[in-house]
């Protein structure tokens, strides 16, 4: 009864005025239809953990109408408003502010006649205006949205109708939980639906997550296992199952759930058979799914709240002044209720002064004085700014304007520039102290290189390669330096490179994508003249950077031992092939199918490449090929084969007993989100090698043969392949083994096809695919071997996981075991060097198991699979079972090179005196050479190096190194109180050496705790930068929010990719880089800028400007309040504290409403107290903006006491002027008002550091600048 309950009550909050907002979310989103912008509606909150979802069907009607008709529909409102409640909620909402309320009381107030001050109309304007002009922009935004939704929930959808008996158009608004949907390539996913049925023959459907994150590449997702190898589209009305599945959530990387089959028999579900809303089909003909979460409770709109509002500091600050301001307000009033008190007193018998009421009565002193004191606060409440609020919305939006409008942000190659999505925070980008930067993709570009690898304890430096990589850093600058002759740059670089699938970069890469497919991949023709075809856009992690590699000649040498001979005896006791050659074919089959890399056609863009089954076999006996040919001829039946691992042709799956002997169960794998991103990274220097070699690179040499796949009929080249990887270290490996022969020529769900050199194609068989994680750091492939017919598991992953995974030798075992130590000490020592020269390490492993030992390990993670609750906890078991006492086959070594301009901009925001934290998942090595390159951290720099086992063995340590740094840097205040000493800016380079700080996850752990917080941050106050590697996505965050919170500084967090979004909403100000790893960064930050280096501008110069203006300008509001209502209160000793006005009240109210309104704005919008040019020169400038120094609590009081000066002079000077003549009220209140209005204005000139005006002769606008003040 619960859930009908729920379900009532939400349709009845919607309703009855929509869901509840905070007025203060950030803005409307407009740049995506498919995510509907802001999400207004909460999801109500179903009873139990999880959900039953039936077929919307006659059969199980009673059922449907007690579970899945029970849940909301698909419509989406992202609207706050009816036409019945826009005028009652908006003003409910917009008098949650405190200024609006005090305004209301005001009015109601002058209603009293007693009190009355002005006519009751002229005090409701000035209310009336601003709440009009609020009401007018909500409503145009809310309609706006109206619009868009609207236009999404009449969109039209193929849904399954159970009276016609046929598939029928219906709008997305009319879809429901337990609908059939039918969709076509392109079309766009209306609903979170489960997959049942793909046009692909093996169940694979491709999707596009532009719409969510941002990321053009095709991600897979897999027909629910049992419903794969069904011959026709699956039958709504013989579909007999039900679904029990988790509440609705926004984490779009997991879904849990499982499908019931009448006979109670359950298969698991997994996130690859979930559409998500919003994603597009792609490359597949149709797809048939059953809705799971329909409108607000699909993950989409879930994910689309926005980040938390964040409010400037500059905002709260002048928040308190205004109290300040009521205080005032309030003793002048007093004063008021006072003076008329004692002046009525006075002349209490005089009945001029004191008239009695119309019935006789006379007021005492001390009631007329109450009286006076509201009736002052109406006549006063000028004091009180209320066009400030709106004033400074304005203002912000001006300054957003100008800051997107800025030439220096556009980056040419994706087509961008600086995106400001929070609209209140502008001023906080001049008042930065504490930054924190991710470095893969942030700091570097994030186009991973292949460098160096080591194989079986060989290390292989690939010189050429080095060579290569500088001849197109040459070439890239000759081409930047002359535009006019882009021919030449090609052609040198078309030297040093082999054949390849060369993609053209024509045009931004940000462009948009064609209407008929995104992302395709273009592809240079042979011969002389040849065409070249152009696409909108290039595949993912394809520049020829990336994909020309330039083997090693050693190892080649060694290639040109593998041969088909090798492999012909059946006996594995035979020492031949040698161990060593083993290694190099098991390592470069791991780089080739250890991945969830697309392969696709330049031709075609983001189509699958299909091999012909026979085509696709490996050269092996004619034995060999009968076996596997009676396989292939038993999958095509109905009956289950122990080969294939599919399900019978009628859909439901076979028993559970039988799917264990299944070796070719297979289990997608998901996004490899940074595969590496917890493993190393690069500088773009490139160090001296050792290795000796002097030989150019060859299209085949040391007799490697071309591939075999040539003569092969309906292949493509190996060298017409396109590869889209979901990680850029994924796209290197893979085109890595293709330089040495060994390339991925398919994929599909049963099957992985590797041409490799001189074995031609070798049809490795999928059983399972772990996939990458952030717990545990790696990725496993399980995979039948077509030579030994073994089970193999190939993993590759971050070293510091791998090395504690690997087989335990002991010094007294057998001589495999003591190779496999040397092996692993050399690896050790490869991996150390790697390290040091920057580049992102990789670790790659194997493990041979027996089908017995599979079967019984694919038994438990069945189970894993099937479960709702514990799931991620069961799955880690799982592949932990898995993936242990494995053999190390070698390491990789990739070049991650810095971003343009990073250096200097690390240099500079150093002397702006902005602490820099660089937060990474690359290993210690790796990341304090980075620190070094891009000048975080200085070779005269004092290095401490916190990695610890304990959390006494860390306590120990951070107390050791902040003795140390207190004895060499007696200039450093002692800490007795953590904010004063935090507080200190970072100290001069010339106050003695400089200490920098690095610290690895696990450590970091420790230091976190609250026991040792209070330490750590004093340890980091008095080091000059601070490393952080190792870190989780969760560290990053839970680091700058101790910093923040503790501190109580102001923080930045910059990053690329998904693993940053919660470090970014945490901080203070969350910048997204628009680069290579997707959108969620951006999605997820306020401001988005394309490279690193544009961050210096950001907030040396505008930063700087949007503080200063918006500083001055609200220091102006008080003191032009304050002077111009002194004025009154001056008259009030001279009229008896009556509260009179010797001004008429209409100029009273305008003066703030109109008179004074606009100069302050454009003030706020225009005003450059120092040129940009000046303040990127002299980044010490920008320390006055982290001090305050412009808007300080003594800067306000300064502020007031000028205005009453002012006011003073104002009134006395016409005051003694017109002394003893016989003038009315306002033949004195006039002039003095003029006055008073043209000095306040006068005021903002002399405070506006530059001018702009126009000379009548010539008509052309001249600056002025008056820098002096």
């Amino acid at each position: 009864m619960t859930e009908p309950l729920q379900w009532a009550r939400y349709h009845w909050q919607r309703l009855m005025g929509g869901t509840n907002r905070d007025d203060d979310e950030r803005p409307y989103n407009y740049s995506s239809l498919l995510t509907c912008g802001a999400k207004s509606s909460q999801t109500p909150k179903l009873a139990g953990k999880h959900r039953v979802v039936v077929p919307h069907l006659q059969p199980f009607k009673e059922e449907y109408d007690k579970f899945s008709g029970t849940y909301v529909n698909n419509r989406i409102r992202t609207t706050k408003y009816t036409l019945l409640n826009f005028v009652p909620r908006n003003l409910f909402e917009q008098f949650h502010r405190a200024a609006n309320l005090y305004f209301l009381f005001l009015v109601v107030l002058n209603w009293v006649p007693l009190v009355e001050a002005f006519q009751k109309e002229i005090t409701m304007l000035p209310l009336v205006v601003v709440l009009t002009i609020i009401a007018i922009k909500d409503g145009l935004e809310d309609y706006r949205k109206y619009k868009i939704d609207k236009q999404i929930n009449n969109l039209v959808t193929k849904v399954y109708s159970r009276k016609e008996k046929k598939y029928i158009d219906r709008c997305w608004k009319d879809v429901t939980v337990g609908d059939f949907i039918r969709l076509s390539c392109n079309e766009v996913i209306p609903a979170d639906m489960v997959l049942l049925f793909s046009t692909d023959p093996d169940g694979i459907c491709h999707i596009e997550t532009s719409g969510l994150d941002g990321e053009s590449n095709l991600k897979q997702r897999q027909v629910v296992r049992g419903y794969g190898e069904q011959d026709s589209e699956v039958d709504p009305e013989k579909f007999s199952s039900r679904i029990e599945c988790e509440s609705p959530n926004n984490d779009l990387n997991r879904f849990r759930g499982f499908l019931e089959h009448p006979n109670k028999e359950r298969v698991g579900l997994s996130k690859e058979n979930l559409l998500l809303r919003g994603c597009t089909i792609r490359n597949t003909e149709a797809v048939v799914g059953i809705v799971v979460y329909a409108g607000h409770e699909t993950k989409a709109m879930l994910n689309n709240s926005g980040p938390r509002y964040k409010r400037s500091k500059l905002e709260r600050r002048a928040n308190t002044d205004v109290l300040w301001c009521v205080l005032l307000l309030a003793v002048m009033c007093l004063t008021g209720a006072l003076g008329h008190g004692i002046w009525l007193s006075r002349y209490q018998n005089i009945l001029f002064f004191n008239i009695p009421e119309a019935d006789g009565h006379v007021l005492s002193p001390v009631v007329a004085g109450f009286y006076m004191f509201w009736t002052m606060i109406i006549l006063l409440q000028v004091l009180i700014p209320i066009s400030l609020y709106v004033s400074i919305e304005i203002v912000k939006l001006g300054q957003i304007y100008f800051i997107q409008s800025d030439v220096d942000f556009y980056n040419e190659k994706m087509d961008s520039t600086v995106q400001c999505r929070a609209l209140n925070i502008t001023e906080d980008l001049g008042q930065i102290q504490y930054l924190f930067s991710d470095k893969t993709g942030t700091l570097t570009e994030n186009k991973m290189v292949f460098r160096r690898c080591s194989v079986a304890g060989f290390d292989y430096c690939h010189e050429e390669n080095a060579k290569r990589l500088e001849s197109y850093q040459e070439a890239i600058s000759e081409d930047e330096e002359f535009a006019d002759t882009p021919s030449d740059s090609l052609s040198n670089m078309a030297k040093l490179k082999a054949p390849s699938c060369r993609t053209v970069h024509n045009g931004p890469l940000g462009s948009k994508p064609s209407n008929h497919l995104a992302g395709s991949c273009s592809a240079l023709g042979s011969g002389d003249g040849a065409s070249e075809v152009l696409h909108s856009r290039q595949a993912a992690f394809s520049s020829p950077i990336e994909t020309d590699v330039v083997p090693d000649t050693r190892l080649l040498n060694k290639f040109s031992q593998i041969t088909p001979q090798l492999f012909n005896s059946p006996d594995e006791t035979i020492p031949n092939p040698p161990l060593e050659t083993l290694y190099i074919i098991d390592f470069f089959i791991a780089l080739a199918i250890c991945n969830t890399v697309v392969v696709s056609a330049p031709n075609q863009p983001r189509q699958k490449i299909r091999l012909s089954t026979l085509s696709g076999l490996p050269t092996k006996s004619l034995e060999e090929i009968k076996n596997l040919f009676q396989r292939l001829s038993v999958r095509r039946s109905s009956s289950p084969s122990l080969a294939s691992g599919k399900e019978p042709s009628s859909g439901v799956p076979s028993a559970f007993v039988s799917r264990l002997s299944l070796f070719s169960r297979m289990k997608l794998s998901s996004s490899v989100e940074e595969a590496c991103s917890q493993t190393g990274e690069s500088p773009p220097g490139s160090s001296n090698s050792a290795c000796p070699t002097d030989t150019e690179k060859q299209n085949g040499d040391a007799g490697v043969t071309k591939a075999k796949v040539d003569s092969l009929p309906g292949q493509p080249l190996a060298s017409n392949l396109c590869y889209e990887a979901e990680s850029p270290d994924e796209a290197a490996l893979v085109y890595a083994a293709r330089a040495y022969q060994c390339t991925l020529q398919s994929r599909t769900p049963e099957q992985v096809v590797v041409d490799f050199a001189a074995l031609g194609p070798l049809t490795f068989q999928l059983l399972h695919i772990l996939p990458f994680d952030s717990v545990r750091k790696r990725m496993s492939v399980v995979v039948r071997h077509p030579l030994s017919n073994q089970v193999v598991v190939y993993t590759k992953g971050a070293d510091s996981v791998i090395m504690e995974l690997l087989s335990v030798a002991s010094p007294d075992g057998a001589s495999l075991e003591k190779q496999q130590m040397i092996i692993r000490e050399k690896t050790q020592k490869h991996l150390d060097d790697y390290a040091k020269r920057g580049l992102r390490t990789l670790c790659i492993a194997k493990k041979v198991m027996s089908d017995t030992e599979y079967a019984e390990w694919l038994r438990n993670h069945f189970l894993a699979e099937t479960s709702i609750d514990n799931r991620e906890e069961l799955l880690l078991e799982s592949a932990m079972r898995l993936e242990n006492k494995l053999t190390l086959l070698g390491a990789t070594g990739i070049e991650d090179r810095l971003q343009e301009g990073v250096p200097e901009s690390i240099e500079a925001l150093h002397k702006a005196g902005i602490k820099i934290w660089m937060l990474t998942g690359d290993k210690q090595e790796t990341a304090v050479n980075i620190a070094y390159a891009c000048k975080l951290l200085e070779p005269d720099d004092k290095l401490f190096i916190l990695n610890t086992q304990s959390k006494d063995a860390c306590e120990t340590r951070m107390g050791t190194i902040l003795k140390e740094l207190q004895k060499k840097n007696p200039a450093s205040p002692e800490q007795e109180s953590l904010n004063e000493a935090l507080s200190q800016p970072p100290a001069p380079e010339d106050a003695g050496q400089r200490a920098g700080l690095v610290i690895t996850g696990k450590t970091l752990e420790f230091a976190l705790q609250e026991s040792l917080q209070r330490q750590f941050l004093e340890l980091t106050a008095c080091c000059y930068a601070v490393v952080c590697c190792r870190a989780t996505p969760l560290q990053k965050s839970k680091v700058v929010k101790l910093v923040r919170n503790q501190l109580r500084v102001m923080t930045l967090a910059i990053g690329d990719g998904a693993n940053d979004v919660s470090m970014i909403q945490v901080a203070d100000i969350g910048i997204g880089i628009s680069g290579q790893e997707g959108m969620q960064a951006v999605m997820a930050s306020d401001f988005a800028v394309s490279q690193f280096k544009h961050l210096s501008k950001l907030l040396l110069v505008h930063g700087h400007w949007c503080y200063t203006r918006l500083s001055n300008m609200i220091l102006y509001f008080f003191y032009k309040n304050v002077a111009y209502v002194n004025l009154l209160f001056w008259y009030q000793f001279f009229c008896g504290f009556s509260g009179t006005s010797m001004t008429d009240y209409w100029v009273l109210i305008f003066f703030n409403l109109l008179f004074t309104s606009a100069p302050p704005v454009i003030y706020g919008v225009l005003e450059k107290d120092v040129s940009a040019e000046t303040l990127m020169q002299l980044p010490e400038l920008y320390k006055s903006g982290q001090k305050s120094e412009a808007y300080l609590p003594l800067t306000f009081w300064v502020t007031l006491l000028d205005a009453f000066y002012q006011s003073l002079a104002c009134f006395f000077v016409p005051y003694y002027t017109y002394q003893g003549s016989d003038i009315d009220i306002f033949t004195f209140g006039n002039p003095l008002n003029t006055a008073a209005l043209f000095i306040i204005l006068l005021h903002l000139v002399i405070e506006s550091k530059s001018l702009v005006y126009v000379p009548s002769s010539s008509g052309i606008p001249v600056s002025v600048s008056n820098s002096e003040g």
